[in-house]
């Protein structure tokens, strides 16, 4: 724990001539979140105001920090988890207060993890959605699926996905949450679009195989009746073990979203770790993971290398439109490797940033 105050009073707190012991005693916002930060919208304002919001919150769920001095908060590019401890009765309770960088991505994130109710994913104790602030329960921060063998992840990584496939039903919760459908739909238009104003900067084949995904997934003349609550983002870092000490069974954190097919989830699995690739046969092996990844959830293999083809092909633009070519070369890569048709002039696996 911290030094065992709290968050003043209020006289304290309103005092414009010297900051509170509290605020002395919070942590600093990791430098990488706040490069990242900076490059969201209000991101710079989000920074300058971010320990006050910390303050607010430990204050309102009656939180004490959990950190030795000078020891960092966690951070990934878009929100800061602190651990705390809450009174529980008469035992404390581990938790973590997470606070996120506004931004339209997270504002379905509580009411996923409300319907997954610690299933599956990180356990939602408290939220304050004007403040993007969500109070969790306490996970095993310093492992993930990361530190597991690539080619033992797919029986863990496929659990927890089992878990996470949950169906929707009718309430505010499910509402909220983006249909993938809807969204296919968009890209059908938005993505040709865009592949033109960039010059038409890889081959119209690959292009053309991620349109086909989105026009036969999209919400015109589809069926929704397998549907499914999928976390979007499920790479190794965002499972980390249920119990600590462990790496056989694992809990899924930092949700993105959206009610479509569970197939969606494995493209975060391919575009990382390419490092770890048989170096004889990179191509071949990124391709046998997805299907691993896949038979493991119950999925379609196919599917699961359609939707990764059109994920990678939307990175891709995204790259190109900013300027990232080596990031987009990687994306191109993973996405005609799948479809076994390797695109010729991209640099090898090893002269690739890696994620």
């Amino acid at each position: 724990m911290a030094d065992g105050r709290d968050a003043g009073t209020r006289e304290e707190q309103d005092s414009p001539d010297r900051p509170t012991a509290a605020m002395r005693a919070l942590p600093e916002v990791p430098e990488r979140l706040a490069e990242s930060a900076r490059t969201i919208p209000g991101g710079a304002r989000w920074l300058r105001d971010w320990q006050g919001l910390l303050a607010d919150r430990l204050a309102a769920w009656g939180l004490d920090l959990d950190l030795a001095p000078r020891q960092p908060a966690w951070a990934g590019r878009c929100a800061v988890v602190v651990p705390v401890v809450r009174q529980d009765g008469d035992r404390p309770e581990r938790c973590v207060l997470k606070l996120t960088v506004p931004h339209e991505e997270a504002l379905p994130e509580p009411d996923a993890l409300a319907l997954w109710d610690g299933t599956g994913a990180v356990r939602l104790l408290a939220a304050s959605r004007p403040d993007f602030a969500l109070l969790l329960e306490r996970l095993d921060g310093d492992s993930s699926l990361h530190d597991v063998p690539l080619d033992a992840t797919p029986g863990p990584w496929g659990a927890v996905v089992r878990q996470l496939s949950i169906r929707p039903a009718d309430s505010a919760a499910w509402a909220a949450i983006p249909h993938l459908a809807a969204a296919a739909e968009e890209w059908t238009d938005t993505l040709p679009a865009r592949w033109d104003e960039l010059g038409e900067p890889f081959p119209r084949w690959l292009m053309e195989s991620a349109l086909e995904v989105c026009q036969s997934r999209g919400a015109v003349g589809r069926r929704s009746d397998h549907d499914v609550l999928v976390h979007a983002d499920l790479h190794y870092a965002n499972l980390l073990p249920s119990s600590p000490g462990q790496l056989r069974h694992f809990t899924a954190i930092d949700p993105k979203p959206v009610l479509g097919d569970a197939e969606y989830a494995v493209a975060p699995m391919l575009w990382n770790r390419l490092d770890e690739l048989d170096a004889g046969d990179p191509a071949g092996h990124l391709r046998a993971h997805g299907t691993a990844l896949a038979l493991a959830a119950g999925l379609d293999a196919e599917l699961a290398h359609g939707w990764t083809v059109v994920r990678e092909v939307r990175n891709a633009l995204f790259y190109l439109g900013h300027g990232l070519t080596g990031d987009a070369q990687r994306s191109l890569w993973v996405a005609s490797s799948v479809l076994g048709r390797t695109l010729d002039g991209l640099p090898p696996v090893s002269g690739l940033p890696v994620l």
